[in-house]
């Protein structure tokens, strides 16, 4: 057999001469021009397409900016003080219900029991688009606390006269939260002297909102 074999590492010329292989070397073949290497991929948009479909804006309730449900009732009531932020575990049809408004805190409180706190009474609507397995609009749900908060809570509902009372429901992050206060019942004087104080904030704001008024014309 004629001819010369390639040794290993690398390959022998025409003249017999071994040819050292460079590791990440390109080679350029005569004739053809060198490709330069792709480091980006733009994607313009085409000039004759349409117009881009506007961004839906997202529903100020799901978002937060926006509580589901505020308790009217609870600062004419009673008296609020300690405010905790508590989770709530709720069925697929309540939250959905809860988006769309169909939560109400009127005759709602919480209540401590076994080292767990529950929200009872809250009403929760029927979701419009569920089916027979729609939830319970008034069943008992639980809160979702810290143990040191449920402590917390338990020892301040220990004092007499002191309740627990929830006065809005919001999403934060996707999930609804309970906003949950410690109460303490008014009397009669005592409504009527908050009731008075609303009515004279009422009649500030609608005269700064007048004055306003004439000196905007």
């Amino acid at each position: 057999m004629t001819g010369l074999q390639p040794r290993r590492g690398g390959a022998i010329g025409n003249h017999g001469r071994r040819n050292k292989t460079i590791p990440g070397a390109t080679i350029k073949l005569r004739g053809f021009p060198q490709m330069a290497r792709q480091t980006s991929h733009v994607i313009t948009q085409h000039p004759d397409a349409g117009p881009q479909k506007p961004v839906r804006p997202r529903d100020p309730v799901a978002s937060g900016q926006r509580d589901a449900a505020y308790n009217r009732m609870a600062s004419h009531n009673y008296f609020l003080s300690d405010k905790f932020e508590a989770g709530v575990a709720l069925r697929g049809t309540e939250v959905k219900s809860i988006r769309e408004g169909k939560a109400n805190l009127k005759d709602s409180y919480g209540l401590i029991k076994d080292g767990e706190a529950f929200l009872l009474n809250l009403h929760i609507g029927p979701y419009s688009h569920g089916n027979i397995a729609n939830h319970d609009e008034t069943r008992t749900r639980k809160l979702l606390l810290h143990r040191e908060e449920v402590r917390k809570l338990l020892q301040k509902t220990q004092i007499k006269g002191n309740t627990l009372i929830p006065t809005r429901l919001y999403f934060r992050n996707g999930r609804v939260k309970c906003e949950l206060a410690v109460a303490k019942g008014k009397q009669d004087w005592d409504k009527r002297e908050t009731e008075k104080r609303r009515e004279g904030d009422r009649e500030a704001r609608a005269a700064v909102n007048a004055s306003k008024h004439r000196m905007g014309r």
